[in-house]
């Protein structure tokens, strides 16, 4: 990649994630001078080389007012005017939130809170799409237990049936799955029962595509001032963690003119500026990419997606953002990509469903380009993956054998 102007600083909020700590890599490696905001010393982003400074800020971004003069703070510390950027819902939606205060002492793209709240919806998302005339998947809102059965009652479902989370960020907080996939009515009402808060529904139930995990599309793309594309890639998951419905763990850059026209024609349409990872899966039985989620923020996926110039939507951003042009390049098709703790964990439920070989595991990985965490450059973020992977397969052993111990004293 050519050099360019890296006097602007940037600040990562709460870079505790995979996508956050290739964010600050991407960035640090040109020359970027990347700043680290969260609570946690020892997280990902924070323990990379190429985060130069890190400030900890106990409280987490959900204590707003606390956390805007901590932002400011961080500003005035730095002595510039740093751009701010993030990896995660609940950091995008905090700086949405309070763009008009943060936008004093940060740059980031001028996205209006309702889109962003809308877009992280589902929603929101589902009946903006359904406006807009995008494919989708069809998908039903309860409001009770007795609407799931009205639902069951009603002749519309037919299963499986994707059960998910319109807002996922509360239901991790709460320490259940974003989204399960029911094969049947009792199963249905049994997750529901589980999952739901009937104070506050926030439970969808969403025809499931069939197909398999390479049936998951992505683009990832950066929208200037105008919500003009200035850089977009596509690509197809190959596997994903949690098995089924999650993130990629495994994927390749692919290019797809129908999803890049799709995704530019819905961002025009609704004034989308910045960074931008969205998600479809295809329907065999139609031939339609139908949206799943729009995420406004950078996906952790993001370094999937790179040109011949060595772009990515990050650099993409910083660019646009500091006032210099961003070069265009062909995609670099057949590149993959791989987040290595996700993928050995989801290893084990393909080789339980029969739906992978260890050998076919293993060929999968010629033309991986790079990995979310091993880079001989950065060793510690690894370093670190690995620890809790062990600290992980530990309370799993101590939890198995804790339950034949005390299935033993039972007998």
């Amino acid at each position: 990649m050519q050099t360019f102007d890296t006097s602007v600083p940037v600040v990562v909020l709460r870079p505790d994630h995979h996508g956050s700590l290739c964010l600050i890599r991407t960035l640090g490696r040109t020359g970027v001078p990347v700043y680290g905001v969260g609570s946690q010393l020892r997280s990902p982003g924070m323990v990379s080389r190429y985060c130069r400074e890190r400030f900890i800020f106990p409280g987490g971004t959900s204590a707003a007012p606390a956390m805007i003069e901590f932002m400011k703070e961080v500003s005035r510390k730095i002595g510039k005017r740093p751009l701010l950027t993030c990896t995660n819902d609940v950091s995008s939606t905090f700086i949405a939130n309070n763009s008009a205060v943060l936008r004093t002492f940060f740059l980031f793209p001028d996205t209006s809170r309702e889109l962003v709240q809308t877009l992280t919806d589902k929603k929101r998302m589902y009946f903006l799409a359904k406006k807009l005339g995008m494919p989708t998947a069809e998908t039903s809102f309860p409001q009770s237990r007795q609407d799931v059965l009205s639902f069951l009652r009603g002749g519309a479902a037919l299963f499986p049936i994707m059960l998910k989370g319109i807002d996922g960020t509360e239901l991790e907080r709460r320490g259940k799955p974003k989204m399960a996939i029911v094969r049947n009515a009792d199963e249905l009402l049994r997750q529901y029962d589980s999952i739901e808060d009937p104070d506050h529904p926030n439970l969808m139930l969403q025809e499931y595509i069939p197909g398999g995990d390479d049936s998951v599309w992505m683009f990832n793309g950066y929208f200037n001032a105008n919500s003009d594309c200035l850089f977009g890639i596509a690509g197809r998951k190959l596997r994903q963690h949690p098995v089924y419905t999650g993130a990629t763990s495994l994927g390749i850059c692919l290019r797809n003119e129908v999803l890049e026209e799709t995704t530019k024609r819905l961002m025009k349409a609704v004034g989308y500026r910045g960074v931008l990872d969205i998600g479809y899966r295809y329907d065999a039985r139609d031939g339609q990419y139908k949206v799943l989620d729009i995420n406004p923020r950078v996906g952790a996926t993001f370094r999937l997606f790179l040109d011949d110039n060595g772009m990515d939507v990050v650099r993409a951003m910083y660019l646009d953002m500091t006032g210099q042009p961003v070069p265009v390049a062909p995609p670099r098709e057949g590149r993959k990509w791989v987040a290595e703790d996700g993928d050995l964990i989801s290893l084990f439920h393909y080789l339980r469903d029969g739906k992978l070989t260890f050998f076919q595991w293993i060929k999968s990985f010629k033309g991986v380009q790079e990995a979310a965490w091993f880079t001989s450059d950065d060793p510690a973020p690894f370093g670190l993956m690995v620890l809790t992977l062990a600290r992980r397969f530990l309370r799993w052993l101590r939890s198995r054998f804790g339950m034949a111990r005390g299935t033993r004293r039972e007998v």
